[in-house]
């Protein structure tokens, strides 16, 4: 009976009140609840039912919203929405050891992984992720499904099913014939009408969005280079059904050639988008599409290929020359007024560091404001969320974090979120 008693003790003490409140009141120090708005001060967010149901100027009391209001004291903190990152994997982490561990890891092995990269990043203040790519799209479906339901912790997922053509970017590479046989996904395809199929498959498996890969990528294990590798009209095909299954694309793309198709075609981001040239531009404004930068990912590759050798000599070369210009070509991208949302290609560089994309992103002459602005507001915008994300609106998500200064001082504060709320619960404080 003791047990017991200390056992329901420990479990209560272990749950945060304000997680537990119906309605909560955070007490913000500063507010940034639009970001590209000014931030405001001394400011009271009323969260009932996980949505931001009210703003209000000062510190209101708990006895003026109801008696089972719960303050949360932020004070002397910067408040704002939480971030979102566009471009992650959750599924796995680049290192010397990826061979081994795809032989001797289970499923279930990579979906407890899965769960523990997903919890590190909502504590990073990562509240809504966009996952791009996974060994096995049904247990990223299966984890996104989880967080909803409330049975894991981790960030909102909007998850992908990937369409890829035969020895391109996308398909498996690198390994033994029977290997490659065997590890073949059925969402590769050659051929515009075999790629309408794929796509259709993949959302028929539960896809929220489709990952193309239009020209080769750095990781692959071929020496295929990062030029165009999906023909114009198979692009044309999994955009066309893919949008008329409600289904937006991403299309992974360093090449200007790859990156031009997959913007003629209608795809609604571009992931990395290396070596985006003029026409790219117009492009880009033209359709009103997004570049998801991924500075991070090339800095990484670019360290580890200089670092170390457990990359091929295929892989090495990539890494170091698309890593080492891809900052200049995103700077030239923003200053043309490109739309920028906020990606990491998380996976490729440690998972839960996600905010150093931030601070490369100013490096590369990016304000402040517009990098809060990309992983808020342009990254609910690009998931077709703004009606429930990116701010903090009567009606929304309360999706929140708070540092303890000012990124707009010095973006580095968020490599350190000491607060985090998600639909109202309370995952750090």
């Amino acid at each position: 009976m003791m047990k017991k008693t200390k056992l329901l003790a420990l479990l209560a003490a272990s749950i945060s009140m304000p997680s537990l409140a119906d309605t909560q009141i955070i007490h913000a120090g500063t507010l940034l609840a639009v970001p590209g708005e000014k931030p405001l001060s001394q400011q009271s967010l009323i969260i009932k039912d996980g949505r931001v149901q009210e703003v209000k100027a000062g510190y209101i009391n708990a006895a003026d919203v109801g008696d089972d209001a719960k303050v949360i004291d932020l004070k002397d903190s910067f408040v704002m929405p939480g971030l979102m990152d566009m471009h992650v994997h959750l599924q796995g982490e680049l290192g010397p050891n990826n061979d081994s561990e795809r032989l001797r890891m289970s499923d279930a092995d990579v979906a407890m992984q899965s769960a523990h990269f997903a919890k590190k990043t909502l504590m990073a203040g990562f509240t809504t992720v966009r996952d791009l790519g996974a060994q096995s799209p049904q247990h990223i479906y299966a984890l996104r499904d989880a967080i909803a339901k409330g049975w894991l912790d981790g960030p909102r997922i909007v998850a992908s099913g990937g369409v890829a053509v035969t020895g391109g970017h996308g398909d498996v590479d690198g390994m033994r014939h029977d290997l490659l046989e065997k590890y073949t996904s059925k969402t590769i395809c050659d051929g515009p009408y075999d790629c309408r199929r794929a796509t259709r498959r993949a959302i028929k498996f539960n896809a929220d969005v489709i990952k193309i890969t239009s020209t080769g990528g750095v990781l692959s294990d071929t020496d295929t280079g990062t030029g165009q590798q999906m023909a114009d009209d198979e692009l044309r095909e999994v955009v066309d059904a893919a949008h008329a299954l409600g289904r937006k694309v991403a299309s992974h793309a360093h090449a200007a050639e790859g990156i031009n198709a997959a913007l003629r075609a209608g795809v609604d981001s571009i992931e990395h988008g290396s070596y985006a040239d003029k026409e790219s531009i117009k492009l880009f404004k033209k359709n009103g599409a997004y570049l998801v930068p991924t500075l991070l990912a090339g800095d990484t590759v670019k360290q580890m290929a200089e670092k170390s050798n457990f990359m091929s000599p295929a892989i090495k070369e990539k890494a170091i020359r698309v890593g080492g210009d891809m900052m200049d070509n995103f700077s030239k991208a923003y200053r043309a007024g490109v739309n920028i949302a906020f990606g990491t290609d998380s996976g490729v560089s440690r998972h839960g560091i996600n905010a150093e994309e931030a601070v490369l992103m100013t490096k590369a002459g990016m304000s402040e404001m517009d990098v809060l602005q990309s992983a808020t507001v342009n990254a609910a915008k690009l998931i077709g969320q703004s009606k429930t994300l990116g701010t903090l609106e009567p009606g929304k998500y309360a999706d929140i974090i708070a540092t303890n200064g000012s990124p707009l001082a010095d973006i580095k504060e968020l490599l350190d979120v000491d607060f985090v709320m998600k639909a109202g619960k309370v995952y750090k404080l």
